[in-house]
């Protein structure tokens, strides 16, 4: 014989951060025609390797901004969770246009090693500065939410890098016109590059793991488990399982079996009480699924027990 209960909560609507998004996303866009411009003019390496960063972030914050609004839609019976994965989804796209992006621009950038061209220092300053504006603008727009969740952290994430290329265009421009070392340009596209990769495999990494739906990061199952033995009445979990529906989302499953007599003398409704309160203060999770189980009833049980 077993009992199961399911915590209801409500799943409210995410903090909004749809102004944050818009607002960051016309500044890219502004900064991303100048760079173009000042790529065109200068022929610089450096400046289209910015450029085509701020490309890939308007495709991005693009995706961003409608994830946003998409995980403020309601549940529904269809989908239980609403949109709450949209940010997930679109920060897993952000990661994949980044890495392609900075690949692309180690391999240019090292072709180049071997031929610099001739840039317009002059001109790299000038629209260097340009770019580094627009991006410090943006930062400050998104400082304030930039760990509300993976859109917020990739959108934060894209300016922060793009603010460092502008910042490594600037140093090759004065590089370039006071010791006329014209790899210098080449140099900074590349230094663009690897600061893209790493952090861009970092994010993909985190998303891909809620996709897959992995432990989220700093929950310690074996605790978890120990902490639920500890209870009165509890003599074995199984089943155990931890995923994230969306960043903050965290959700938890367990099959408890407990004393025989608990089905017959009314403990069951404390000991869920206990059990998710355990769950909840001791780590931070609020919706948990808890199947409640006698000894015997393992013998029923078609999966593996974890």
């Amino acid at each position: 014989m077993s009992a199961g209960h399911q915590h209801g909560h409500a799943h409210g609507a995410p903090a909004d951060h749809r102004g944050r998004l818009a607002v960051v996303l016309a500044i890219t866009l502004a900064v991303l025609v100048v760079e173009v411009v000042g790529a065109v003019v200068s022929g610089s390496l450096a400046l289209l390797a910015d450029a085509g960063h701020m490309l890939t972030d308007v495709a991005g914050l693009s995706m961003a901004l409608v994830a946003a609004a998409l995980a403020r839609r309601p549940a529904t019976t269809a989908r239980t969770w609403g949109y709450h994965r949209a940010e997930v989804l679109a920060a897993a796209a952000q990661a994949a246009l980044l890495l392609a992006v900075g690949v692309f621009i180690l391999v240019e950038g090292v072709q180049r090693l071997f031929e610099p061209p001739e840039v317009a220092s002059g001109l790299m300053v000038v629209f260097g500065v340009v770019g580094l504006v627009g991006n410090a603008i943006g930062l400050l727009v998104l400082a304030g939410g930039r760990g509300a969740n993976l859109n917020l952290r990739a959108a934060f994430l894209e300016v922060a890098n793009d603010a460092l290329g502008s910042v490594a265009v600037i140093v090759a421009a004065v590089l370039v016109a006071t010791l006329g070392w014209t790899r210098a340009d080449p140099v900074a596209s590349l230094v663009i590059g690897a600061l893209i990769v790493p952090r861009t495999i970092r994010l993909l990494r985190d998303s891909v793991d809620v996709l897959l739906e992995s432990t989220p990061k700093g929950l310690d199952l074996h605790g978890v488990r120990a902490h639920l033995l500890a209870l009165p009445h509890v003599h074995d979990v199984h089943d155990l399982h931890a995923s994230q529906v969306a960043t903050g989302i965290p959700v938890l499953t367990a099959h408890v079996v407990v004393d025989d007599s608990c089905f017959h003398d009314g403990h069951l409704g404390s000991l869920l009480d206990a059990v998710q309160r355990c769950i909840d203060a001791d780590f931070g999770i609020a919706h948990s699924t808890i199947q409640f189980e006698s000894a015997a009833h393992a013998d029923h049980e078609r999966a593996a027990h974890v």
